[in-house]
């Protein structure tokens, strides 16, 4: 769906409640702690338990449980929002326990300082905060209905659920609120803080990488020898394990008997089987003309394009080609160049107005002007189709292909399962024979090795490597086809010689010696540098690179360098013409002569200032409200309140089981 038409950003801004009210807050969790993890608790995966303590002569014994699906549910959406391998899934389960945890100590200490949100401040927010707009148009409930169509489309949640984790959020937003509430910060405070952040400055700087420094490393072999030595424990298992393989790889088309047929029950299965693939949901297809009303634009300019928009409109009803205005006029840049056309559309998928517009159509129907948020449209209906399974006539070509291959592709498992239980007593070479196939032997392989002769050979050697040296032989899929393997031999992990493995221990040797060469180059170039007054110089006689900065401020970034936040406090303390370093900037180390520093006047502060002391006080609060959470979980952790299950409690940072 093209981007105009997706959804308001402030209606995801429920999901991100969290990383605005906790996260920015404590600075250690990065996604919403608790979003949508509402769901009910499966006694039987427990992950955790939070604790209620009890307050003013109460007692509570209402405890929270955090369900091991909650966890792997949150886990599971960082990864995928975070684009993580899946291989991080053990770690990013701990954050996501720490999130679900941390959140609920936060809702129990809102609600012991009598900061819990009632029916009425949930009925209040929904009304006239962010989601207004879509629950409430011009002020009437879109009914109970549309409501909880909006909530599983929006959220996957349940209404109750979605009610829930919203009162939650806003108890967390006000117990923050309320910690922070007395945080101020002095005029001197704020003009200092503008000040730092309104400096720019100018410099020269020559520098050395790590790749410079690093070829003039050139240790003899009696060095090398002496560092492989020292270091044998590094290369115990350098070397590592490898197996060699015997295997006979087959394809479908080898299978005897011929490939097999495709009957009417076969597709007929497949179809029932995936019923759900074949479901089309009410949609319509749809084109539009988009004239764009910017965020906050005034009367005039709204005015302006709406009258563009009737104008257009009445050129299409007096036969204008709708493609050709699209092209000429949409500000839509995803439909524009195809004449406005934006191809089926399903409801929940555009904001309301235009979903409205569009299904009221009848095909072949120009809409009235639609307003949304993005401005002023044009809608145009050309087909409508209602919620239906399209039948197995209508698929049959695109399925048959399918049920032909897993077809093939059983009957030639099928076939290799049959030649490995006879290679079990006869062996793989013998057995290949008999079925006139041929069988290879393998050099020895290391575990992300190719196999020559197969597609795809992963499979085999994940196999291969979990297997005891002579075991019965197994059945691997290569892709393409199968393979019937089993393991001949095995080397342990070992260390190499020295011979053989020179050219690693050299790089190893670099790596070690570089950062200290470099420290040592960097401090020689400024020493030269300021003795000379002369940068530029000193540069060229130590081979370091020679450039000119463009005017940054302490969190800039240079070419070659990076950030020079780390240095910023040294390079900004410098008079012009003044050398300063060495400076630390990872990979590189470099040398800075400063030639011109721009400061903010009196004018620019003052016109600053209230915006510069917004930023001051949130960071205060945010740094407050971390030490806030800090406390508060140790003194869960303390009381014995956070309490993990014992296959999950080794692996967690918070609490004790």
């Amino acid at each position: 769906m093209i981007r105009f038409l997706q959804q308001d950003s402030r209606v995801t801004k429920f999901i991100f409640w969290a990383i605005i009210v906790v996260v920015a807050a404590f600075m250690v969790i990065t996604l919403v702690p608790g979003i949508f993890s509402d769901g009910p608790s499966d006694a039987s995966g427990t992950y955790a338990v939070v604790k209620n303590g009890g307050y003013f002569g109460r007692v509570l014994t209402v405890n929270e449980q955090i369900s091991t699906q909650q966890v792997q549910r949150l886990a599971s959406r960082m990864l995928q929002q975070q684009k993580l391998p899946d291989m991080l899934m053990p770690y990013v389960m701990k954050r996501a326990a720490d999130s679900l945890v941390q959140e609920q100590m936060l809702a129990y200490e809102a609600d012991r300082l009598g900061l819990k949100v009632t029916d009425q401040d949930l009925r209040t927010e929904l009304q006239k905060g962010s989601f207004g707009e879509y629950l409430f148009p011009s002020g009437q409930f879109i009914g109970e209905d549309r409501y909880a169509n909006f909530v599983s489309m929006q959220f996957n949640m349940t209404v109750a659920e979605f009610e829930k984790t919203l009162k939650r959020e806003m108890s967390i937003g006000r117990l923050q609120q309320f910690v922070t509430s007395g945080v101020t910060v002095s005029d001197a405070d704020v003009r200092k803080s503008y000040m730092q952040q309104g400096t720019k400055v100018k410099f020269d700087y020559a520098f050395l990488s790590e790749d410079q420094v690093k070829q003039q490393i050139n240790p003899t072999d009696d060095q090398l020898q002496a560092f492989f030595k020292s270091h044998a424990k590094q290369y115990a298992n350098a070397v590592g394990e490898t197996r060699k393989l015997q295997y006979v790889a087959l394809d479908p088309s080898q299978t005897p008997g011929g490939v097999p047929k495709v009957t009417d029950a076969d597709l007929q299965a497949y179809y029932q089987k995936h019923l759900d693939q074949f479901q089309v949901k009410d949609q319509v297809r749809v084109r539009h003309i988009l004239i764009k009303v910017p965020q906050g634009a005034d009367a005039a300019t709204d005015a302006a394009a709406k009258k563009k928009a009737e104008d257009i409109r009445k050129q299409i009803l007096a036969g204008g080609d709708f493609a050709k205005l699209a092209k000429e006029n949409s500000d839509d840049p995803g439909s524009k160049e195809q004449g406005g056309e934006l191809g089926f559309v399903q409801k929940g998928q555009t904001v309301p107005e235009f979903e409205k517009a569009a299904f009221d159509g009848n095909p072949g129907q120009t809409s009235e002007i639609v307003k949304t948020q993005f401005g002023y449209h044009i809608l145009q209906t050309e087909e409508k189709q209602t919620a239906h399974t399209t039948p197995l006539s209508a698929v049959k070509s695109q399925i048959e292909p399918i049920v032909q291959r897993d077809l093939e592709m059983q009957a030639a498992q099928k076939y290799a399962q049959q030649i490995a239980d006879q290679a079990k007593s006869q062996g793989i070479e013998k057995t290949a024979a008999a079925h006139n196939l041929q069988a290879q032997t393998t050099d020895y392989l290391a575990r992300n090795s190719t196999v020559g002769g197969v597609p795809d050979g992963a499979a085999m050697l994940t196999g291969a490597f979990a297997a005891k040296p002579g075991s019965a032989p197994q059945v691997a899929s290569t892709g393409e086809g199968f393979a019937v393997y089993t393991v001949v031999d095995v080397k342990p992990a070992h260390a190499p010689a020295f011979a053989e493995y020179k050219a690693h221990v050299l790089d190893d040797y670099r790596a070690e010696q570089t950062p200290g060469l470099l420290r040592n180059k960097t401090q020689e170039l400024v020493a030269r540098a300021k003795a000379d007054n002369n940068l530029e110089q000193a540069a060229k006689e130590l081979g370091a690179t020679y450039k000119s900065s463009d005017l940054v401020g302490d969190d800039g970034q240079v070419p070659d360098i990076g950030s020079i936040a780390a240095s910023a406090t040294q390079i900004f303390a410098l008079n012009q013409g003044q050398i300063g370093g060495p400076f630390d900037g990872g990979r590189v180390g470099y040398v800075v002569k400063l030639d011109e520093k721009q400061q903010p006047s009196p004018a620019d502060v003052a016109a600053h200032f209230d915006a510069s002391k917004d930023k001051l006080l949130n960071d205060k609060r945010e740094r407050l409200f971390a030490v806030f959470v800090s406390t508060l979980q140790e003194r869960y952790k303390n009381e014995k309140r956070i309490l993990y299950t014992k296959q999950d409690a080794p692996q967690l940072p918070l609490g004790q089981g």
